[in-house]
C-alpha cells in the first residue's frame, strides 16, 4: 500500500516505488509451520529494509541450518539497512550480536528463553516496540503494524504513513501508547541512571511531577541531573518530555475521535490552549490541522 501510494505521490501513477522481495537463505521455497509452501524471489540479497518474521521451530536447529543469515544481517546493518524483527524474529538479530548492549523486546512467551540466551541484550518486557541503532523489535503482529507505519513515515513521509494507518489501523485498540519509537537513538549511551529515568518518563509522562523530585529519587542533584541527561541524550529533560507528550498526541489525533481538550489532558496538559501552542511548535501544525491533514490523506 505504501509503495503504491508513494509512487502516485511521486507522479508515477500506480507504479510501485519499492522492490519488495521475499527471500530465503538458500534461494529455495519455504515450507511454513502449517505446511504451506511459499515460493521466494531470491536468496539473500542487498536490501535497505529487512523484516525478519516470527518462526515456529527450534532456533538452534534453524541457525545451524542457515548460518549465512547471521553474516548477512551483520553486513546489511553495517551498510545502513534498517533491520526489523517481529516476535521470535528478534532472535536472529540477537544471535548476530547486533543487539548487544541495546534495548530489545520479543513476544512475551519467549522472555525467559531470550534473556537466558542473550544476557548481553537489554530485554525490555514492558515495551511492545524498541528502536536502537537502526534495529527495530516488535513484540507481536499488532505492534509490528505500528512499526511498519513508522518505517513508512521514515521512507515515504508523514502523509503516506497517515493514509496507510487510516486504512489499516483506525479501529485498532492498543494496550500501549504508540509514538515512542523515534526515541530509541537517544538511548545509545552508557548512563544507566539516565536510561532508568527515560524509562520512567515513558511510563509517567502524563502525570504531574517535578524534575527535582525525579533527580532526587535517582540520587542526583537537579543540576547534575540536567547536565547528565543532556550529555547522554542530546536533549534537555523538558524538551524530551514535551516530545513524548506530543508524539503520543499525534497518535491520538490520527487514530481516535477524541476532542483536542481530552487529548491535551490525556498527555499531561490541563490547558488545551497551551497544549495547542506547544503542539504547533513541535509539529508545525495546530492539532486540528494535523488531524484534518490525516483525514484528507486517507481520502
Amino acid at each position: 500500500m505504501a509503495s503504491l501510494r508513494y509512487g502516485k505521490q511521486q507522479g508515477r501513477g500506480l507504479t510501485p516505488s519499492f522492490e519488495i522481495h521475499l527471500v530465503s537463505p538458500d534461494d529455495l521455497a519455504v515450507r511454513s509451520f502449517s505446511d504451506v509452501v511459499i515460493p521466494v524471489d531470491s536468496g539473500l540479497d542487498d536490501a535497505d529494509i529487512i523484516i525478519l518474521p516470527a518462526f515456529w521451530d527450534d532456533f538452534d536447529a534453524l541457525s545451524a541450518r542457515h548460518p549465512q543469515v547471521l553474516g548477512w544481517l551483520r553486513t546489511r546493518h553495517a551498510a545502513g539497512a534498517a533491520i526489523c524483527g517481529e516476535a521470535t524474529g528478534v532472535f536472529w538479530m540477537a544471535e548476530a550480536g547486533l543487539l548487544d548492549g541495546k534495548e530489545a523486546t520479543t513476544y512475551w512467551r519467549f522472555f525467559r528463553e531470550f534473556s537466558q540466551r542473550f544476557p548481553q541484550v537489554l530485554l525490555n518486557q514492558e515495551k511492545h516496540l524498541t528502536d536502537a541503532d537502526n534495529l527495530y523489535c516488535a513484540g507481536g503482529t499488532t505492534s509490528a503494524c505500528d512499526l511498519y507505519i513508522y518505517l513508512i513515515e521514515r521512507f515515504c513521509g508523514a502523509g503516506v504513513a497517515q493514509a496507510v494507518a487510516r486504512d489499516i489501523l483506525y479501529e485498532v485498540q492498543r494496550s500501549y501508547s504508540p509514538g515512542r519509537i523515534g526515541f530509541g537513538g537517544q538511548k545509545l549511551h552508557l548512563d544507566v541512571s539516565i536510561l532508568q529515568i527515560q524509562q520512567w518518563l515513558e511510563e509517567h509522562f502524563a502525570e504531574k511531577f517535578r524534575f527535582e523530585d525525579v533527580a532526587r529519587a535517582h540520587s542526583m542533584s537537579i543540576r547534575n541531573f540536567m547536565r547528565r541527561f543532556q550529555a547522554a541524550t542530546g536533549d534537555k529533560p523538558l524538551h524530551y518530555l514535551q516530545r513524548l507528550r506530543i508524539e503520543t498526541a499525534k497518535s491520538l489525533l490520527s487514530a481516535t475521535r477524541k476532542s483536542i481538550k481530552t487529548i491535551s489532558y490525556d498527555v499531561g496538559y490541563d490547558d488545551a490552549s497551551f497544549f495547542a501552542r506547544l503542539f504547533r511548535q513541535h509539529a508545525g501544525l495546530s492539532p486540528n490541522q494535523y488531524r484534518k491533514q490525516f483525514q484528507q490523506q486517507g481520502e
